[in-house]
């Protein structure tokens, strides 16, 4: 018997994850991909490190009586239940950062395998055939390559293409030019790098705005020499309009590494000669894997001694006052919203916090704004550690403003930002009651009382009779569900804001006709999930 914390090792990981975990732990290892075999391992573990083959899910979390930590040597999450964990009070840690260089290199080998028609050249000649001048490709060389979303994975193959004598152009509507014009990289809208790209690679988050952002009109507004690539998520790119697309000439060839639905091993797109298609080998690097292996280890040494770990995904570990932790999540859902609500990154954020709470140290609720604000703006988990430094190279200035006056609640949290216009945008919420339920209590100085669940959406328009009415008959015609709705004005007859929780992401469709048929100023959607 040992009092060393135990930690279970479900996969093969390397060498120097062992090395980083040090000799504290009694170290054990499994075959997690075995249920048979790691529901009874997991049972008295204070951690467990996984890749990708064993499942973490609700029936594994309850299996384990002790566990605190559950680590994925990684940067996806789809094989842990990260929501079952967090009602278990477990730790999830990945590793955010590990794979942004291998997956910006295959990018990089994507587009010149494209280019250069290594695939079927290679195919050919495996058959015995010398097929020279069939397989004549293009140079990278004074072309022009858009960046679809310049997070760091985007950055890293904008640097890289540069070397190869490319002109880079970007799009991202939360970068601000003067930042893209330091790197070399001039901003356009999407129809425009669109319109210019001969080589184009897609590094952004799969969001519900961003999946089938190209599309067969996007497609149509291309080169026929188009070169496209997708290194970064499935479904970004509509599978059925690329297949169309190259099927046709209408543009020259795809890259892919990524898909719609994985395990893809039968797709259309797998019979054309000018697509090449890896299975999902971004983070398949010896580099990238060792790299996560000790992120991981070092994440889980610092949850087992109480301190704070920077890569957790869910609940946080550290010296927090215990008034201070309920506000964590809910400071993360109001970064969400802001930026929703915002549409864009502000030059200047302030986190005021108000109340009894600014008794403790409140820099984690900086922080937890921070990785709200960027969560669906970049390719790139957000963390605690990640989330000043995306704020800093996208020229967003950050302040904590605290106060221990708060007239209308116990405590208060504030977002706000000033945009490049001068606009500024608020939203403010609070916990209430011995549960502390979350509460979005003000948006844009429109007094609300919401729950914030995991879809939102704020219509702001004249206020006149009928309008909620008509908003609640165009989604009950589309089947979503209103599961709360708060109407806020600044005086009769003037502005009014409608807040509404439902129960399912709204589609764009829909919200057009809502935004046509009540003259809205303004329309947001937000997706907290």
């Amino acid at each position: 018997m040992t009092d060393r914390p135990v930690v279970l090792l479900a996969e093969e990981l390397s060498p120097a994850t062992v090395e980083a975990l040090g000799p504290d732990f009694e170290i054990r290892h499994c075959n997690g991909a075995d249920r048979d075999e790691l529901l009874p391992a997991i049972a008295d573990v204070d951690a467990i490190l996984v890749r990708s083959a064993t499942k973490v899910d609700a029936e594994a979390l309850a299996a384990a009586k002790r566990l605190k930590v559950v680590a994925r040597a990684g940067v996806g999450l789809d094989n842990v239940d990260v929501k079952a964990a967090t009602q278990s009070g477990v730790m999830v840690v990945n590793a955010p950062t590990s794979n942004i260089v291998s997956a910006a290199e295959l990018a990089v080998a994507l587009m010149l395998a494209a280019a250069r028609n290594v695939s079927p050249a290679h195919a050919a000649l495996k058959n015995g055939e010398w097929k020279r001048s069939r397989y004549s490709g293009i140079e990278l060389y004074e072309k022009t390559v858009g960046i679809v979303g310049l997070g760091r994975i985007g950055v890293l193959v904008a640097q890289r293409l540069s070397a190869f004598g490319m002109n880079v152009i970007a799009y991202d509507p939360y970068v601000q030019a003067g930042r893209a014009a330091q790197m070399g990289v001039r901003l356009v809208d999407l129809d425009t790098l669109l319109s210019e790209s001969d080589f184009m690679s897609v590094h952004l988050p799969k969001t519900p705005e961003t999946a089938g952002l190209i599309g067969a009109d996007q497609l149509a507004k291309a080169k026929p020499s188009l070169v496209l690539v997708n290194a970064a998520r499935g479904g970004i790119v509509d599978e059925a309009a690329l297949f169309d697309a190259l099927k046709t000439g209408r543009i020259a060839a795809a890259g892919l590494d990524v898909f719609a639905k994985e395990p893809c091993t039968d797709s259309p797109l797998f019979e054309l000669e000018n697509v090449v298609a890896t299975p999902h080998l971004g983070a398949s690097t010896d580099e990238a894997q060792e790299k996560a292996g000790i992120a991981v280890a070092r994440s889980v040494r610092l949850a087992l001694a109480g301190e704070l770990v920077p890569d957790a995904v869910n609940v946080q570990g550290g010296v927090i006052a215990e008034d201070v932790r309920p506000g964590i999540p809910l400071t993360e859902k109001l970064g969400q919203i802001f930026t929703g609500v915002a549409g864009e990154l502000p030059q200047q954020l302030d986190v005021e916090v108000r109340g009894e709470i600014t008794d403790h140290d409140v820099k984690v609720l900086e922080l937890a704004a921070l990785k709200g604000v960027f969560s669906s703006v970049v390719e790139d988990q957000v963390s605690y550690v990640n989330a000043p430094l995306l704020a800093a190279e996208r020229g967003v200035a950050v302040r904590l403003v605290t106060d221990a006056d708060s007239p209308d609640h116990r405590n208060l949290i504030t977002i706000r930002g000033t945009l490049a216009d001068g606009a500024q945008i608020s939203v403010s919420g609070t916990l209430v009651g011995i549960h502390q339920r979350e509460r979005l209590v003000e948006v844009n100085g429109y007094d609300i009382d919401i729950e914030p669940t995991d879809h939102l959406a704020f219509f702001t328009y004249d206020d006149r009779p009928g309008m909620v009415g008509t908003v609640g008959q165009i989604l009950g015609d589309a089947q979503v569900n209103i599961a709360g709705m708060q109407v806020s004005r600044d005086s009769k007859g003037g502005q009014a804001l409608v807040a509404l929780s439902v129960d399912s992401a709204i589609p764009a469709d829909t919200l057009t006709e809502i935004a046509s048929a009540i003259s809205a100023a303004s329309i947001r959607a937000v997706d907290l999930v």
